[in-house]
């Protein structure tokens, strides 16, 4: 697990977020969302998926961050059940990973096997467009998704998402947490020893610095139980997304964009989604102050406007 936890560089952070097993940490929306849940084949893996709410806008596809965990962290805010009184929210988990783990022979994790997935995921649904968001690594495949596939994209939201360039990540660990990397690196030769406890502690300690709100961080971290994870999935996924850099794609696009970050996001410096909206021509940009990480899950109610708001824009 090592390999996510310092991706893309020797010292870096994990990419995003900690699967669990759907645990419901926020008080749940007053009204009921329809839910339903299949798996379907596409060409070299077997994909998962949920749809939240019947709508009849243009659906929502969330994807989720890794790489190498499923979609379950999503699930712990209403943020999905509020957006889904209108339009269906669907969110899949990667192949690989959670209910996707299938045994496909030879499978490869390419970035081309997940853009075909999410490709595959929309055509299987039969949406001519989709809204796309992506939450961490998820924000870097949904930029890819939209340079592959612009005409499949109505909105596209990209929210605390690694760099185009992933070597251009900016991690703040070290510099607001020093103690808590100490403690980390201290489990490192145990982890590589396979120790699985030690592994479920560097998770905790990681997990304990991506809030804004103390009690929402132990809210979550206290409910967490052992992490879902696919240290191949991960390994190999990140060899090739190192390859490509996504700057001179994301320039092209036409449709609408919303860059969004939590404003204490040590995971992924807010720098990091002011130089994508930069590089968007006509993007907007929106910073929650009162988040870390996840600010669908620390300022649901106003992560919900901001979306809801873009969305209604002309």
């Amino acid at each position: 697990m090592r390999a996510i936890l310092r991706a893309f560089s020797h010292r870096a952070g994990l990419l995003l977020l900690i699967a669990t097993s759907g645990l419901v940490l926020c008080a749940p929306p007053s009204f009921a969302v329809e839910k339903t849940s299949a798996t379907f084949e596409a060409p070299g893996a077997t994909i998962y998926y949920e749809v939240l709410g019947s709508g009849a806008a243009t659906p929502l596809v969330v994807v989720n961050g890794g790489p190498g965990f499923d979609h379950t962290y999503l699930l712990l805010s209403p943020a999905w059940d509020a957006l889904a009184k209108n339009r269906r929210v669907v969110m899949y988990d990667q192949r690989g990973t959670g209910n996707s783990a299938g045994n496909h022979k030879d499978q490869t994790f390419t970035l081309k096997d997940q853009i075909d997935d999410l490709e595959a995921l929309r055509a299987h649904l039969g949406f001519e467009r989709m809204e796309l968001l992506g939450h961490s690594w998820g924000g870097y495949l949904v930029m890819a998704y939209a340079a592959a596939h612009p005409e499949r994209v109505a909105h596209l939201f990209i929210v605390d998402s690694a760099a185009p360039q992933l070597k251009d990540t900016i991690f703040l660990f070290k510099d607001v947490f020093p103690q808590t990397e100490e403690r980390r690196d201290a489990l490192d030769f145990a982890e590589e020893m396979g120790d699985k406890g030690a592994t479920e502690k560097k998770t905790k300690e990681y997990l304990t610095m991506i809030f804004y709100s103390p009690e929402k961080r132990d809210a979550f971290v206290s409910a967490l139980p052992a992490s879902v994870f696919r240290k191949e999935v991960n390994e190999a996924v990140v060899a090739d997304v190192n390859r490509f850099d996504l700057n001179p794609e994301i320039h092209k696009f036409k449709f609408p964009v919303l860059v969004m970050t939590g404003r204490f996001d040590m995971n992924v410096a807010p720098l990091v989604a002011y130089r994508i909206h930069q590089g968007i021509p006509g993007s907007q940009f929106r910073v929650f102050e009162r988040s870390g990480h996840l600010p669908f899950y620390e300022e649901p109610d106003p992560f919900v406007q901001a979306v809801e708001d873009f969305l209604a824009a002309k």
